[in-house]
């Protein structure tokens, strides 16, 4: 890579030493991206906005929070009515939990619906389903940190769960509990998991986009890159829509902190955590529902551990699931409809998730549950194999030049 670059004499200098400006021209300016991505493509860098939002009010909020059970409620409230600005940098962290679950699981949609998860894609989207894993643990520990009564009985729920592992079970909840019930031991390991899980996350989305760089960016027609007339240079084109994107991403936030902070939260964490009163449903944040929803669908509780586990992990291998040699859903009608199917499905799974574990409930829970499974399993190696896609377009410029239409 050549140190040359045109820029101040300071800048030069620096550049010469260490060729940090050579690097970002290479990885933003120069990089041939394909010339057809559409907005669908920006919620990968608007991932990556909310994961800095979230590192960088983490930070703050840790100086101020105690992570000690008997001082751990107390401390959330100096940070709301003590500390200077505290109210805003807990509800831009909370609520950007919640955009930030919202925007990765649209970009996998988005995977899913394009097949950004065939070959040669299978490592990067690994990375993706990984991370995703990572902030799931990330996002359960903050929310047992309020010390709350909804923190303290989700910590009881969740962690009973590992009791169900064979052999291993117990061990892992006394470890995780630190002694023989949830309490201060708990808290505190939490606490060290919640700050360090952040920058393991921020580890493997460098990975991730390592693994992009080599493979390069799928697009929507699913083909691959011809030459340089299919591709354009990431900056400015689609630098200006990451911004514009970014601009929309900040304006929902601020919606939410400003006119409807608690809107995703339960009132209930707003009383201290009290392990003599159980609250009347215990419920997960949104962005856990459908995963909830799958674990209580199964009547065995292992059982339902393991549900719950391989819906995520079927993630893994949906490459092989999926036969079809066409990627995207634009030539595959009969895998399009399938895939609202399965968004719909997700969706209810989240609302069943949301409601009591009891009467009609329960049957659709596991209705949904099953056709979940159903789809991955049976229904996408099946559709691969006997759908008939449409012809697939020479080239991106072709289609491009065409005003859009293959």
């Amino acid at each position: 890579m050549s140190n040359s670059y045109r820029g101040s004499a300071v800048v030069r200098w620096v550049n010469d030493r260490l060729p940090i400006f050579t690097f970002l021209d290479h990885q933003m300016r120069d990089y041939p991206a394909p010339r057809n991505l559409n907005y669908w493509w920006n919620y990968g860098s608007l991932a990556l906005v909310a994961l800095v939002l979230q590192i960088v009010t983490g930070i703050f909020l840790a100086m101020h929070y105690i992570g000690d059970a008997r001082f751990a409620f107390d401390s959330v409230e100096h940070i709301m009515r003590n500390v200077n600005y505290g109210w805003l940098l807990r509800y831009l962290h909370s609520n950007g939990a919640a955009l930030f679950f919202l925007v990765v699981y649209v970009h996998i949609f988005r995977g899913l619906y394009y097949g950004s998860y065939k070959s040669p894609r299978e490592i990067l989207w690994w990375i993706g389903i990984v991370i995703v894993l990572a902030m799931m643990a990330t996002a359960f520990m903050g929310y047992v940190l309020p010390w709350g009564q909804m923190s303290f009985w989700a910590a009881t729920v969740i962690t009973n769960l590992f009791s169900a592992i064979p052999l291993l079970g117990q061990e892992i909840v006394a470890w995780l509990w630190g002694g023989f019930a949830v309490g201060g031991p708990t808290l505190t390991r939490f606490y060290a998991l919640h700050y360090l899980l952040p920058f393991v996350i921020f580890g493997l989305v460098f990975l991730h986009l390592w693994a992009l760089r080599t493979v390069k960016s799928n697009n929507p027609l699913g083909i691959d890159v011809r030459g340089p007339q299919d591709t354009v240079p990431f900056h400015p084109y689609y630098t200006s829509k990451d911004y514009f994107g970014m601009g929309l991403f900040l304006l929902v936030l601020a919606g939410f902190v400003f006119y409807a902070p608690n809107y995703m939260g339960h009132p209930d964490n707003y009383i201290p955590a009290n392990p003599m009163v159980t609250p009347t449903h215990i419920v997960p944040e949104w962005y856990f529902l459908p995963f909830y929803a799958i674990l209580r669908a199964i009547p065995d509780k292992l059982g339902g551990v393991i549900a719950m586990a391989a819906s995520l992990l079927v993630l893994f291998v949906l490459p092989w699931l999926d036969t079809s040699r066409v990627r995207s859903a634009r030539f595959r009608p009969i895998y399009k409809v399938i895939f609202w199917f399965l968004l719909a499905d997700v969706v209810l799974l989240g609302y069943v998730g949301s409601q009591p574990a009891e009467g009609i409930w329960i049957h659709i829970g596991r209705a949904l549950t099953a056709y979940y499974f159903f789809h991955f399993l049976i229904l996408t190696p099946v559709v691969g194999k006997i759908e008939r896609p449409r012809p697939l377009p020479q080239s991106i410029a072709a289609v491009v030049l065409k005003g859009g239409k293959a």
